[in-house]
This record gives structure tokens, C-alpha cells and sequence, in this order.
């Protein structure tokens, strides 16, 4: 499948989207996102821009400092990757720790290069559980006695 110029320049409002990502950027979801969008990530399956406005909406309520850093954008025809970092501080935990999930984000470009399927792709077990309080202990234990 052949790149297209709008497909690289679409994957590009991305990026800049989401590594500038505040809470009044929400308001502009739809500049990024087709209307009937799906997002899944491995807490989440939505569609629809209210749908995902509330995903994000939830992210800035729990966390501090939430940040993505993309560090690789592929573009291939409609579909795009994205390898990233993510930083954020817990809100309810040690807000002084940040924390780092890295993980990818496939995309599929609709014709008018907004974003119609979203599927974020990291692992909530050692990126997320491991760092959280007795749950983290437990995890790290878990990971140990599987590979025994």
C-alpha cells in the first residue's frame, strides 16, 4: 500500500495533538477524531467523540501531569503507528514519583484524515500495577512465580 502525502500530514495533527494534549484540547477532539470513532485501550472500549472525550476526561481527573511523548510515528497507506511514552504522576499515591508506561497506538485515517479506529497497545501488568502500592507486590510476585 503506497503512502499518501495527506496520510503523513494527518499522522503528523496527530502527534502534535496528543503531545501538547490538555484539557481545554479537548474541545478540538473532533478536529482529530471522526465522529463515530472506536478507542480501546486496556481499560476502555468506546465509540463516539463523547465517549472518548470521557476517557480523557477521566485520565486528567486521576492523574497529575499526564504527558504523551511520541517517539515513532509510522505511516503506512491509512493506518498509522504511533510508539510513545506516556508521563503522569498518581493522584491518590506518591504524587512526587513519576511514572512511564511506554506502549503504541494503531490508528486507521478515515478520507477526511481524521482518526476512525484507535487501539493504544501496552501492558497494564508490568506498566501500571507493578508501580501501585500492595497491588505492585503482588504483581512483582506473581511475574516471579511464572517464571519458575
Amino acid at each position: 500500500m503506497s503512502t499518501l502525502p495527506d496520510a503523513r500530514a494527518a499522522a503528523q495533527r496527530v502527534v502534535a495533538f496528543y503531545e501538547a494534549l490538555t484539557p481545554h484540547a479537548l474541545d478540538r477532539l473532533d478536529e482529530i477524531y471522526a465522529p463515530h470513532a472506536r478507542f480501546k485501550d486496556p481499560f476502555n472500549e468506546v465509540q463516539g467523540l463523547a465517549a472518548i472525550r470521557t476517557v480523557f476526561e477521566h485520565m486528567y481527573a486521576s492523574l497529575e501531569q499526564p504527558r504523551f511523548e511520541v517517539t515513532r510515528c509510522l505511516v503506512d497507506g491509512d493506518q498509522c503507528t504511533l510508539v510513545w511514552a506516556f508521563r503522569f504522576r498518581f493522584k491518590r499515591f506518591d504524587t512526587t514519583t513519576e511514572q512511564c508506561v511506554r506502549g503504541a497506538s494503531h490508528l486507521v485515517m478515515g478520507e477526511d484524515g481524521r482518526i476512525s479506529d484507535h487501539r493504544d497497545y501496552w501492558d497494564a501488568a508490568e506498566e501500571l500495577y507493578e508501580k501501585l502500592p500492595l497491588l505492585g507486590g503482588l504483581m512483582r510476585w506473581l511475574k516471579r512465580r511464572a517464571r519458575e
